[in-house]
């Protein structure tokens, strides 16, 4: 399996998931959009294992193979937000930012080798990313709940709603994102001999769990305001993002033990 092939694998997932997303407006029952969904992500994950095993480890490596896995992830947090608290557009949300990480890849291949540095053979690693994935996809999701709500509020009929699935979102990000700091801890411990060394991937990712440890906690309050909550969740996702590429682009993280090139 090779890149070549990606755009057949994609196109069909795609299909499958706006498919599934169009009729979940329209139908009562969850099954047939559910079965939709789950068809394009047994699609998707084929061509991942197909790529794994050409590639002889775990696609985790550069840029285009993150966002392999981000594209994934997002309509798998779709389903379940869907499944759980039956938020129907949520599956066209998360289509749509797939979708754009899909054809990102698609028009901008990048290029993979196999060579993979001691650090990486940890078993610890490869979970430890993945459910990062999991966490960027809910809490990119939830970012798009946020603009939504700045953008429209004033027309929003049922505030509380949305302010408890947001809520809900949330706390299923965050649960994310510290259950990856655990497991990278221990992948560090592994790797390095220490768990926290304050590198610049570190540092940022517990400037990210700090910003949403805030939003929670200030949301306990009775006298929050939704926007300034709303706000809170912007600003996190721009830290996130900085979690993300930073260890690409800041100067201070040239030296970064998480820069992996070659």
């Amino acid at each position: 399996m090779s890149w070549d092939q990606f755009i057949y694998f994609a196109m069909g997932a795609l299909l499958l998931w706006g498919t599934g997303a169009a009729l979940a407006y329209r139908l009562r029952h969850k099954a047939v959009p559910s079965l939709l969904t789950v068809a394009g992500l047994l699609i998707f994950s084929l061509f991942i294992a197909g790529l794994w095993v050409s590639l002889e480890r775990p696609p985790l490596r550069t840029m285009g193979e993150t966002r392999l896995w981000y594209s994934l992830f997002l309509p798998v947090a779709g389903l379940l937000t869907y499944l759980r608290w039956n938020y129907r557009w949520i599956l066209s949300f998360t289509t749509l930012l797939s979708a754009v990480f899909i054809m990102v890849n698609l028009l901008n291949p990048d290029i993979h080798n196999k060579v993979l540095m001691p650090a990486l053979q940890s078993p610890w690693f490869a979970p430890h990313v993945i459910i990062y994935m999991f966490s960027y996809a809910i809490l990119g999701a939830v970012t798009l709940i946020a603009l939504y709500y700045l953008t429209w509020g004033k027309r929003i009929k049922e505030p509380a709603r949305i302010m408890e699935m947001t809520d809900n979102l949330v706390y299923a990000g965050t649960a994310c994102i510290t259950l990856g700091m655990l497991m990278g801890a221990i992948w560090a411990k592994e790797a390095w001999g220490h768990y926290w060394s304050w590198d610049p991937k570190e540092t940022w990712a517990a400037v990210t769990w700090i910003a949403y440890l805030i939003y929670i906690h200030y949301r306990l309050k009775r006298s929050s305001s939704n926007k300034t909550a709303m706000v809170i969740l912007i600003i996190a996702f721009v830290m996130l993002q900085i979690c993300w590429y930073g260890v690409n682009y800041l100067p201070s993280a040239k030296q970064s033990i998480h820069t992996y090139s070659s």
